[in-house]
């Protein structure tokens, strides 16, 4: 949309007044068309009743220099006859007793009459003040809305004259009906006198910045190469044409201004913004281009860009500087720098506003805008040096590292003369928050990722798409120009940072600053590469890794102090590899993967940084836990028979699995990986929730894996004992004492079965980790304790006195195994526990159990409790003492 040209002129406020003659039609479709109406109205008459006068409290009177305070009565509309003053009448008001009191308590307080007076006064003086002031208050709202209802009353008459006599007394529907829509005519009429007014006035002021555009350019092509001749340049059109530009720049920022509050309070003038946009867009396509070109000649005339250092110079004198000429300027060179300095960044500046506005992005509208592309003047100061170290890059194109080594030198060679000359100048702009140091090594990084984007990057990455299969010499290259651009990237931080050494997790979490001094931001534009890079490192640290992976003494736990093995078999606080009893092959698994995770970090951009670590690092991760997974699913442990090197094996891979766990946990609680997962939706979900999950099922699988063999053996070993019901019905000596137990035989057939679970719990107490052997030989335990309650046929067999006994000492035996590991094993057995106390009982106690249990279930739950015994019920107890045999 063409915005119309007029006469330049300052706009008065009899131009606002009027419609600009040349408004595009186009303007026009920012309002709808609304034809107006002849609304006839009726004559209206007005009465306001008087306004009765206010009455006001009277002031206080001053009678020989006291103080009188009368009460005031409420106004009467017939008061009463006076009365003669009686003594109860002349008595001091209530209020002025309790002010006496207050101030006058001794004799000692009449000295302080005299203040206490002219604090009295000084109150009444203020109430007299505030009473006058509202009296005035009053009168001109009285006189105002005196005057709105006149002039209402007069515009009601003309209403009413233009009623045809039909009509004439038809006041209500004028009022309600025809009234609001004449008001919505009124408020369309103002609104495109509004417009128009903005309209001219946004004319006015972008034809003078077109003015000031075509100013300059015919200048500049009146005066070619003004600073042509270093020796001799023309300062005088330098300062005229800096001027101009700042003339110019003072317009757009005035332009702006009115545009961001149309776009705040007017949003559907669009086609009025877009017209200025347009126009201005045309004029800054003039001014920058010419800007940045006076800034050029002007950098040359100064000598800029210095001399490279050579790489001879370079060896012969390592602590030679390259000259600045930015310190090396006279008084009137500097001036003349500074100007234009100052109006490259104040045509920046605007430019940015500008892109914020159209953007809409209120936070850039109310904070400081940030220069996230850099500096226009630092930028114009990096490129000629840029394009003298080009010829250079190109000799080193395979050692890269002298690249690095260069690109340091020049910019911290010129650090001091940045810092010293544009740091106040920056600081005159009033560029908030904006360093000159910052600038100038973002500048220089983005030429050095600028030349590795185009000329180092591309080749690398074709040639490990064509040879893919053997590719050990490129993966290395591109491992070594990783590793350079980490260390080149952590030296440009501390030279942006004045020497002063940030902590890494704090420079990630502000993406803006890190991505611009960091060589690593390529990836964000080429996720290409940065697949590249991922399967680059997860393929090299295999290959690293596969001798071990093969070596099966790498993948097993060896037993070196048993004294060590007694003391961490106590401890449940497990922090070391050695503690968690894992195999040596978890320590190079999660040191390779830590490495890659520190790489991705390096990365500045939050997003690429989680997707090389999740294709580096946790694939990686992935791979050996899916390994671990392979060699527990190949061991077939659940057999008749367990295999002791298969359950020393899969003990190795619980151990290997749970010290994974916990470092993976320790991770998740590392600032970077919070900072990682802040952006997820699911913010309850850690970085490495998946991989936890899959460890702890893996961790779970393998225990009870293990816990069905030892299980299932036992019960295979041992299921002649349990179905042999006459050992338990045979009769032998009548009494047996408790002290009988300990040296009582176990019965033969249980013998095996006891010994074996005895060797399964000291092999896994020796190769398991404290935490999962815990839980491990609990479950045992309430395994075993279900199985033997379970499989003895309780209904058919009779126990005898000896019975009983021998049963006693084959279930002590079952404790025995488990006494090493808890100071009272029978507590892990509750079922068989309670059975053994049933069957301790006594006739007289059995007879009166049996009888209760069919009169009183409660009383006898009870009596069952009283006798701690909770998991049999009455049931089960009858089951087990029905047919109890005390041969008598």
């Amino acid at each position: 949309m063409d915005f119309p040209r007029t006469p330049r002129r300052v706009a008065t406020s009899r131009d606002t007044a009027q419609t600009p003659r040349r408004l595009n039609s186009s303007h026009e479709s920012d309002f709808p068309r609304t034809p107006l109406r002849r609304v006839s109205t009726s004559a209206l008459e007005s009465d306001f009743p008087r306004t009765p006068r206010s009455e006001f409290i009277r002031t206080p009177r001053r009678r020989g220099g006291e103080v009188d305070f009368p009460q005031t009565p409420l106004p009467r509309r017939n008061p009463p006859r006076q009365q003669p003053q009686t003594k109860s009448a002349l008595a001091l008001p209530h209020r002025l007793v309790v002010l006496l009191n207050d101030h006058f308590k001794s004799r000692d307080d009449l000295l302080k009459a005299t203040f206490l007076q002219s604090q009295i006064n000084g109150e009444c003086v203020a109430l007299e003040k505030a009473i006058r002031e509202l009296k005035e208050k009053v009168s001109r709202g009285c006189l105002q809305w005196r005057s709105r209802s006149e002039e209402f009353g007069r515009v009601a008459d003309g209403f009413g004259s233009m009623l045809p006599e039909s009509q004439g007394g038809n006041v209500e529907k004028m009022v309600r009906i025809e009234l609001p829509n004449l008001a919505k005519e009124v408020c369309w009429i103002q609104t495109i006198q509004l417009y128009a007014e903005k309209a001219l006035k946004l004319e006015v002021m972008v034809g003078n910045l077109e003015d000031s555009a075509s100013t300059i350019v015919r200048q500049t092509s009146t005066n070619k190469s003004f600073l042509g001749f270093q020796h001799v340049p023309n300062f005088n059109v330098s300062r005229w044409k800096q001027e101009k530009l700042l003339d110019a720049i003072n317009v757009m920022k005035e332009i702006e201004r009115e545009l961001i509050e149309i776009c705040t309070t007017r949003p559907e003038w669009s086609n009025l913004v877009k017209a200025v946009d347009s126009r201005v867009e045309n004029a800054l396509s003039i001014l920058r281009p010419q800007a940045l070109s006076d800034y050029r000649a002007l950098l040359a005339s100064l000598g800029w860009p210095p001399p490279l250092v050579t790489s001879q110079t370079e060896t012969i004198n390592q602590t030679q500087l390259v000259p600045n000429p930015l310190l090396l300027m006279d008084s009137t060179k500097r001036e003349i720098y500074s100007q234009s300095f100052l109006a490259l960044c104040a045509l920046q500046h605007v430019q940015s506003q500008r892109g914020a506005r159209q953007s809409m992005k209120e936070e850039k509208l109310q904070k400081s805008l940030s220069f996230e592309s850099g500096l226009w003047a630092i930028d114009e100061l990096v490129q000629p040096i840029a394009t003298r170290m080009e010829h250079h890059f190109a000799k080193w194109s395979s050692q890269p590292e002298f690249i690095f080594a260069l690109v340091f030198k020049i910019t911290k060679d010129f650090m001091d003369g940045v810092d010293d000359v544009l740091q106040p100048l920056i600081d005159k702009a009033r560029l908030s928050g904006l360093s000159a140091k910052e600038a100038w090594v973002s500048s220089m990084v983005k030429v050095l990722s600028g030349y590795l984007e185009k000329e180092i990057f591309p080749p690398l990455a074709n040639k490990f798409r064509e040879n893919k299969d053997e590719s050990i010499d490129f993966s290395s290259s591109w491992l070594n120009l990783i590793d350079l651009i980490t260390s080149f990237d952590k030296r440009m931080r501390v030279l942006s940072s004045s020497g002063i050494q940030k902590i890494t997790s704090l420079i990630d979490l502000n993406e803006t600053i890190s991505k611009s001094v960091s060589v690593l931001s390529v990836f964000d534009e080429h996720l290409d590469w940065l697949q590249i890079w991922a399967e680059i490192e997860v393929s090299v640290a295999q290959e690293k890794l596969k001798p071990e992976l093969e070596n099966e003494k790498c993948w097993s736990y060896e037993i070196k102090d048993q004294a060590k093995i007694e003391e961490h078999n106590q401890k449940f606080l497990l922090s070391t590899r050695e503690e968690y009893k894992a195999p040596p092959i978890v320590d190079a698994i999660l040191k390779n993967a830590s490495l890659m995770i520190e790489r991705g970090h390096a990365v500045p951009t939050k997003s690429t940084k989680i997707e090389f670590i999740r294709k580096s690092g946790v694939l990686f991760l992935n791979h050996f836990f899916v390994l671990l997974l392979q060699r527990c699913r190949d061991l077939e442990l659940i057999t008749s028979a367990i295999d002791e090197d298969a359950l020393v094996t899969i003990a190795g891979s619980i151990n290997a699995a749970r010290y994974s766990e916990s470092v993976i946990c320790e991770w998740d609680e590392d600032i970077s990986f919070m900072d990682l997962n802040s952006g997820d939706r699911n913010k309850t979900r850690s970085f490495f929730s998946d991989e936890v999950l899959f460890l702890v099922k893996l961790e779970t699988d393998c225990l009870e894996e293990i816990m069905s063999a030892i299980l299932l053996e036992f019960e295979a070993l041992s299921y002649d004992y349990i179905q042999n019901i006459d050992q338990w019905e045979d009769e032998g000596e009548p009494n047996f004492s408790e002290d009988d137990l300990e040296i009582g035989t176990v019965s033969l057939g249980f013998m095996e079965a006891l010994e074996i679970l005895r060797d399964r719990i000291l092999k896994l107490k020796d190769f398991l980790n404290s935490k999962d052997f815990f839980d491990l030989w609990r479950s045992v335990a309430e395994g075993l304790d279900y199985f033997i309650f379970s499989s003895i046929p309780w209904i058919d067999v009779r126990f005898s006195n000896s019975g009983v006994y021998q049963f006693r000492v084959d279930m002590r035996a079952v404790f025995l195994v488990f006494k090493p590991l808890c100071a009272r094993p029978e507590a892990f057995f509750p079922f068989v526990s309670d059975c053994l106390r049933l069957l301790s009982m006594n006739k007289k106690d059995v007879d009166w159990f049996l009888r209760e249990l069919t009169k009183n279930e409660c009383r006898l739950k009870e009596w069952m409790h009283q006798k701690n015994m909770y998991h049999v019920n009455g049931s089960q107890a009858k089951m087990i003492l029905v047919d109890r045999n005390f041969e008598e």
